[in-house]
């Protein structure tokens, strides 16, 4: 599972190539764990689960992530072959 964008404030975000649907991507700290769906078709990012992410931190992250949207979304259909 390597990472598809540079690693962020120490948080790794990946994609699993087996995973199942919706399109999304994990973003993993030491002890915490978010799901965040890739609505691709809307140009747009949503939470599907957090695990120790405190609100300011998720915020931070879908920043982070909608910025580099188009980019995830690609990496989701080249490992997937759909989105």
């Amino acid at each position: 599972m390597p990472n598809v964008l540079p690693t962020f404030k120490g948080w790794r975000v990946v994609i699993f190539t087996n995973d199942h649907r919706p399109p999304h991507v994990h973003v993993m700290g030491v002890e915490e764990h978010a799901r965040f769906e890739l609505q691709c078709d809307l140009e747009q990012l949503q939470v599907m689960s957090n695990v120790g992410f405190s609100l300011q931190q998720l915020q931070s992250i879908a920043t982070y992530l909608q910025a580099n949207l188009k980019h995830l979304c690609k990496e989701r259909r080249r490992t997937h072959d759909h989105v």
